[in-house]
């Protein structure tokens, strides 16, 4: 198989390590007041991106729902699933 960089194990790949999240949040957590204090500033002002921010980590995101429909036309999925021989 050639070296091409698409999938398998890659450096800096996946979840950071508990430890680095843990390290993160001690950096940020001095920074909290001051983020408090601007998002309360925005709010004030009425500016839709703070109004919308506080409601998404206060009240949780709505569901997402999709209303798909065909107009009378077949809606096929083709799967290949090859024996990797190709």
């Amino acid at each position: 198989m050639a070296d091409n960089n698409h999938g398998g194990k890659r450096e800096g790949a996946g979840r950071p390590s508990k430890a680095d999240e843990i390290k993160l949040i001690e950096e940020l957590t001095p920074m909290a007041p001051a983020a408090y204090k601007a998002l309360k500033e925005g709010i004030d002002r009425g500016d839709y991106k703070f109004v919308q921010l506080f409601f998404a980590y206060y009240a949780g995101k709505p569901k997402e729902s999709k209303d798909i429909t065909s107009q009378g036309e077949k809606i096929q999925t083709i799967i290949n699933l090859g024996t990797g021989d190709e």
